[in-house]
């Protein structure tokens, strides 16, 4: 389901080819002669198994005994080391769908969750919604503050004064909500936005935002100017499959043609059972458009449009998203065009 022509390339080949992500070490630095490395005089102690009768098996022996991780541990390592690639400065990332009630906001929330959950650093999502966004009520209890509040902060240096107007979720992922009052989040402005992600930048390593629907409101002229990469959601319907496929012939026509063509497309179930439209068909067309296409099975926790929480979900549909987390991440090595301030 990968589009190896597009701009980027899939997880699995960033993680079989780590080395050519990096350049070359300068011709000055002192290295181990050959044969004097790690990897040919340290015999490393196997990493232990983490469940089932391998663990068992080292538990019981206290480590003499160890069977060493099965396939399926290795593979789930593997991802997990493949979300934590090495990240330079901040990444943006910005969700959107001409489409509502397509599981935009469910798509931000799980994935900057698995981000945060997963990584070290910093993450925070953005809701940049003009029309009662929900994103802070499906992250977590909302706070009082919102990105209106954070426009207007006296000093935002410091991370814990910007701490102070964002709330965090029980994955550790950082919400910004954005105003109730649907006259003032019209009001929201591609200055308005830019300046927020001018101060989150210096805080967070990632940043997501929650667009809104429609591509010629004000601030998406700045979303999609700062983006680095574009997840554009649909559903296995036909009216969101068509949604899709025209947002990313208006992003062609209107100068943002690399960005269409390292989008993520990201196809959630919004129903039980089987889709009644061809899924293959459906993969190959936008697969030949952008970098990559993913499938959300339907999930009854996601259903319910509460809170999300990564512990409640279906294991098919965890995996789901961390293998999304980690289709983004294997971008963050290239090198990205930001804003000017």
């Amino acid at each position: 389901m990968h589009n190896t022509e597009a701009t980027g390339i899939s997880w699995t080949q960033w993680v079989q080819q780590p080395q050519s992500r990096f350049a070359e070490p300068p011709s000055n630095e002192l290295l181990p002669p050959p044969g004097l490395d790690q990897s040919t005089l340290v015999n490393p102690v196997g990493a232990p198994p983490q469940r089932g009768w391998r663990r068992l098996v080292h538990d019981s022996t206290g480590g003499r005994l160890n069977p060493g991780r099965s396939k399926r541990e290795v593979r789930e390592q593997e991802l997990v080391d493949a979300i934590r690639a090495p990240l330079r400065g901040d990444y943006r990332i910005a969700v959107m769908s001409l489409k509502g009630g397509v599981g935009k906001t469910t798509t931000t929330v799980a994935l900057g969750g698995v981000f945060a959950q997963t990584r070290g650093d910093r993450v925070i999502a953005i809701d940049a919604n003009p029309d009662l966004g929900t994103l802070a009520q499906r992250a977590a209890a909302p706070a009082p503050a919102t990105i209106r509040d954070l426009l207007t902060a006296p000093d935002t240096s410091r991370y814990p004064q910007v701490r102070a107007y964002t709330n965090q979720a029980a994955s550790r992922l950082e919400v910004i909500g954005s105003e109730r009052d649907p006259a003032v989040s019209e009001a929201f402005s591609e200055a308005d936005y830019r300046r927020a992600v001018d101060i989150l930048q210096h805080h967070y390593n990632v940043i997501l935002t929650d667009c809104g629907t429609g591509l010629m409101h004000s601030t998406m002229a700045g979303v999609l100017d700062l983006a680095n990469v574009l997840i554009l959601v649909t559903t296995p319907a036909l009216d969101g499959v068509q949604s899709a496929a025209a947002t990313l012939d208006w992003l062609s026509l209107h100068g943002h043609d690399q960005l269409a063509a390292n989008a993520v497309v990201v196809v959630s179930a919004n129903a039980p059972g089987a889709p009644t439209i061809d899924m293959a068909r459906l993969t190959e067309h936008f697969t030949s458009r952008t970098r990559a296409v993913h499938l959300i099975p339907y999930d009854r926790h996601l259903a319910e449009g509460a809170v999300v929480e990564l512990d409640r979900l279906h294991q098919k549909t965890l995996n789901a998203y961390r293998l999304l987390a980690a289709e983004v991440a294997a971008d963050f090595g290239s090198w990205h065009r930001h804003a000017a301030y």
